[in-house]
């Protein structure tokens, strides 16, 4: 094996993670790379190259990529001598041509084969220029989500909240309620919850809230999974426009799910598809395509 005793540990490091683990050290001088590609270990002449360990360590469990790299590479290494022996074993004795596992090893090909058709296909629509385009259609220069601001109390029973709120008719002081009663983690905040949207709040809890006006309480409990709610409205507003930064991951998964529907539509209908029951017999939707 290769000793690679030339590279320091931060150039070895550079180059088995790549530039993400060396972020923190952009001011320091890129160190030289190792020759194109070499064969850092031979098992029975299956070749071991060095973008093999590197693509290992990229895929490392985050618990041995923060080991040091002089301490990775043999680690790796081994890693992969090891698997190239298995394999060698494995195909002495004529592995491959049993039934199960020949089936086992196609079908790892076909899911391989697919992910590949499916990010060909999806990569043009996930581009930055994609990713900017959708955000100046549907975020630049638009409100943000509605959002409400409120206070709760959390009890256990049904009374109790409708007793909370027989006192808050007489004019007791939410805050001052919430900290004497509510089984919330928040009751020593009075209650508060700050602002939050719609989709954040189980469905009961923002029908109820979103309701409101602000100043305003709920005037029934109102009962959720995790027990009945007196809940104030405090005030109301849109968000802020969301900068891109904060939603380009949201926006990439969009472009990417709209990316699969419209590569699944396609390849449906380019093909007969037929559909049938359980038991062989022809199911209801027999059809040339989707």
């Amino acid at each position: 094996m290769r000793s690679f005793a030339h590279l320091s540990a931060l150039a070895l490091a550079a180059v088995l993670l790549g530039p993400a683990a060396f972020a923190q050290t952009a001011t320091t001088p890129a160190p030289a790379a190792p020759p194109a590609d070499p064969v850092v270990a031979s098992v029975n002449g299956y070749l071991i190259h060095f973008s093999d360990i590197q693509a290992d360590a990229q895929n490392a469990p985050q618990q041995l990529q923060q080991l040091p790299p002089d301490q990775l590479f043999p680690i790796l290494v081994k890693q992969e001598i090891d698997r190239k022996a298995l394999l060698i074993a494995a195909r002495k004795e004529g592995l491959e041509r049993d039934p199960a596992v020949a089936a086992a090893m196609q079908q790892a090909a076909n899911i391989k084969l697919e992910n590949a058709y499916v990010q060909l296909a999806i990569a043009p629509a996930i581009t930055d220029a994609a990713i900017q385009a959708e955000y100046k259609k549907n975020y630049a220069g638009k409100p943000g989500a509605a959002q409400v601001e409120a206070r709760h109390i959390l009890v256990k029973t049904q009374a109790e909240a409708q007793a909370i709120i027989d006192q808050l008719n007489k004019g007791a002081d939410f805050a001052t309620l919430a900290k004497k009663d509510s089984l919330d983690p928040g009751a020593s905040n009075g209650g508060e919850l700050g602002w939050f949207t719609q989709s954040e709040m189980v469905p009961a809890f923002a029908t109820a809230v979103f309701a409101l006006q602000p100043g305003q309480y709920t005037k029934t409990p109102i009962q959720t999974q995790f027990g009945w709610h007196v809940i104030l409205c405090e005030g109301k507003r849109n968000a802020p426009t969301p900068a891109l930064a904060d939603v380009q991951d949201q926006i990439r998964q969009k472009l990417a799910d709209d990316a699969i529907a419209t590569t699944l539509a396609s390849v449906r209908a380019k093909v007969k598809i037929d559909i049938y029951n359980a038991d062989g017999t022809p199911g209801p939707q027999t059809a040339p395509g989707p």
